[in-house]
């Protein structure tokens, strides 16, 4: 008996014994017959688990194993302390600004901290919907995936209530007139209008920046706000998996795809990236004119020109450029497409990366 005698004996074997315990135990057993009985015809029989299943698992177990709770693990009753930055100085760029004092760039940095965490409040709208949108695939199919795919939608959505606390924090220390201006219902409706590949691809960008804005900046600066750091510490204990699950689902959708598709992926990619930046552009705008207004004194027209053109280059480096060149991000990307696309993508970012 060859290798595929032995997984189709074993799948009746299966089959059968599910038959048999609904017989006895269900109450549905007049309408099921054995696998033996109706032939191999008419039923599905069990895959054999592929490789990506102990991946799927391990995102299972490693979610159960950290689990932690908004109040209980992360505020713990705390407030922030407005005498401590909140980002550091690798991600706010605030030292480019040699005009400001000490002070000055540390609330630019509160200024730049409070929408980061509002940023990501805002892409954990659509990221958390596409999440359980394509769970769906799994329903019938690998449960340790399915599991990890409603893991992975739950723990989003309690990082948007995360955010929104922290949106109240900021709030309660900072002077009045900040905005926030991105609609996060509005964006996700956008995002997700694009092609499950595209957003696939933005996902994967966005949770390995965030890993990485932890790892290399967050994490060794101890000039920074206790709770701002443990705010990012537990968020990134969680998006370490999801940031597997990404990788794991857009190579797992774009193996489906053909040429055409994928290069209407290609496209609506670049789109989104666009689109990326042009929110960047008109927040950017915002923060720097609320700096200016609450700074505690009056700034010449060239320095607040100055500031806006430092906020805008900060966050295109925070949400775009920091993830777009990170090597795993590439190897994956790179993996899927042609050089032709490669080339299309490139002169897309250029603009950014200059």
């Amino acid at each position: 008996m060859n290798t595929n005698d032995i997984r189709q004996a074993l799948a009746a074997d299966e089959i059968d014994a599910w038959a048999r315990h609904a017989q006895v135990t269900n109450g549905f057993g007049d309408e099921v017959s054995t696998a033996a009985e109706r032939g191999r015809t008419d039923c599905a029989v069990p895959t054999v688990p592929s490789p990506a299943s102990a991946r799927y698992a391990k995102c299972v177990e490693v979610s159960k194993r950290i689990r932690w709770d908004i109040d209980r693990d992360v505020i713990r009753g705390r407030r922030f302390d407005f005498a401590k930055r909140f980002l550091p100085d690798g991600l706010s760029k605030v030292d480019s600004l040699g005009f400001l004092s000490s002070d000055e760039k540390r609330f630019l940095s509160q200024v730049q901290g409070r929408t980061y965490a509002n940023i990501f409040g805002l892409v954990e709208r659509f990221i958390a919907a596409k999440v359980l949108e394509m769970s769906e695939d799994h329903w019938l199919g690998d449960q340790s995936a399915l599991e990890a795919m409603v893991r992975f939608g739950d723990e989003e959505i309690k990082h948007q209530e995360l955010f929104r606390r922290i949106e109240c924090l900021c709030a309660e220390g900072m002077p009045r007139g900040y905005t926030f201006l991105p609609e996060p219902n509005a964006v996700a409706k956008a995002v997700l209008s694009k092609s499950t590949w595209a957003v696939l691809a933005l996902t994967c960008h966005i949770e390995l920046f965030v890993l990485a804005h932890y790892r290399e900046s967050i994490d060794t600066d101890a000039g920074i706000s206790e709770l701002w750091k443990d705010v990012f510490l537990y968020h990134w204990r969680e998006e370490s998996q999801h940031a597997i699950l990404d990788e794991l689902e857009w190579t797992r959708v774009d193996a489906t795809l053909s040429p055409e598709a994928r290069d209407t992926g290609v496209d609506d990619l670049i789109a989104l990236v666009g689109a990326v930046d042009g929110i960047l552009q008109t927040q950017s705008a915002a923060d720097a004119r609320y700096f200016v207004e609450a700074c505690g004194r009056s700034l010449t027209a060239t320095e607040a020109d100055a500031i806006k053109a430092a906020v805008l280059a900060a966050y295109r480096w925070q949400y775009i450029v920091s993830g777009v060149t990170l090597p795993r991000f590439q190897k994956v990307l790179y993996g899927m497409i042609t050089p032709e696309q490669k080339a299309r993508i490139g002169a897309a970012l250029a603009p950014l990366l200059a």
